[in-house]
């Protein structure tokens, strides 16, 4: 633990640390953008479970907020499977099944905080623990870790957690989430902010 915290208060230091400053304002500032470009990145999260940020990002690019709103599911199939996106047919599925939670940018601002993540998981399809905070953290709730496999990995490397052949599974999620919670603390940052860092000392990358 004490040397995953001085390797992070370098690089909050350093230019990475001006990078993740200037990507934290963007998610705080989500809070202006419309419903409609909320739910453009409900279908980002989605699109991103089981595979990389940079093909979310790519096919988000790509299909348009209102194609993701209203493309029958099979004409949006093959508008995410020109745009290179996997399991397209599934991710269809999943995004028009989240049409029905058009209006989540309301609907997440008039919630208690312990209760957003908790309605996420259960109610939109494709998401989980890691999806859920991960869509909240990017429209400015930096109150929830987003442990995908880069960072379970960085956890396990650092005896976060027991045992290397340890699985991400809920009971470890929840294990992680508060040990890091800890770590946070220490280092004056939110969870969503420490997540930027462990992601980078990973992949070299900040994205969102």
């Amino acid at each position: 633990m004490r040397k995953l915290e001085s390797e992070i208060k370098a690089l909050m230091k350093s230019e990475t640390g001006v990078k993740a400053k200037e990507r934290i304002k963007e998610f705080l500032d989500f809070d202006s953008k419309t419903e409609e470009e909320w739910f453009s990145e409900l279908c980002f999260c989605i699109l991103t479970a089981n595979t990389s940020a940079e093909m979310g990002l790519r096919v988000q690019k790509k299909v348009s907020a209102k194609k993701f709103l209203l493309l029958p599911e099979k004409n949006l199939a093959l508008e995410l499977k020109k745009a290179g996106s996997r399991f397209y047919n599934r991710r269809a599925n999943f995004i028009c099944s989240a049409r029905k939670f058009y209006g989540l940018k309301e609907l997440m601002n008039s919630m208690p905080k312990k209760e957003k993540r908790n309605f996420l998981v259960k109610n939109i399809k494709g998401f989980g623990l890691k999806e859920a905070s991960h869509f909240l953290r990017n429209t400015g709730n930096l109150n929830y870790a987003i442990i995908d496999k880069h960072v379970f990995n960085l956890c396990v490397e650092n005896n976060l957690i027991k045992g290397k052949k340890q699985k991400l599974n809920e009971k470890n999620y929840f294990t992680l989430e508060k040990k890091l919670e800890k770590l946070a603390k220490k280092l004056n940052l939110l969870q969503g902010e420490l997540d930027l860092f462990l992601w980078y000392m990973k992949t070299g990358k900040i994205l969102k």
